[in-house]
């Protein structure tokens, strides 16, 4: 039997790639936190980013959303549809230009939002709790150069 064998193949060990660790680092801690909010709220992490993001810079365009939060337009849009759907998003007009629509959280939207939030916040309390204040620092100041970096190297493509 002939194969291509590993030895003549560059080996991606998964468990120490940077990116894949990051992943599943962030898929386990969202997957948490978000078991809670689709139970209660029957909504999605997309759906809750979205929301989260719009808790934070109220009247962003889709477009603006998509870009804070790092995910594709597509699954923004579909996110935006079931929440405008679910009454928690409206959509209106931007006075600056009527071609673009900017998004905001409903009342009931808020409501939800006062909800989950705290959670969301509790949860980050105690997975940091693991940290001592000086790692904590170290950790943000880690993931803004490594964010820097790769704004800087994607711009450069």
């Amino acid at each position: 039997m002939t194969g291509t064998g590993k030895s003549r193949h560059k080996v991606l060990e998964l468990e120490r790639f940077l990116p894949y660790r990051l992943s599943v680092l962030s898929n386990t801690i969202s997957r948490a936190i978000a078991d809670i909010y689709e139970r209660r709220f029957a909504l999605s992490i997309a759906e809750w980013r979205v929301m989260a993001v719009l808790g934070r810079y109220e009247g962003l365009s889709a477009r603006e959303v998509a870009e804070r939060t790092a995910m594709d337009k597509v699954a923004i849009s579909r996110a935006l549809t079931r929440l405008a759907d679910a009454g928690r998003v409206r959509r209106r007009m931007a006075d600056h230009d009527k071609r673009q629509s900017v998004l905001q959280l409903s009342a009931k939207g808020w409501k939800v939002y006062d909800e989950v939030a705290p959670l969301a916040l509790e949860h980050e309390r105690r997975l940091l709790a693991h940290l001592d204040a000086e790692e904590q620092r170290w950790l943000a100041r880690i993931l803004d150069r490594l964010r820097e970096a790769e704004l800087e190297e994607f711009a450069g493509e």
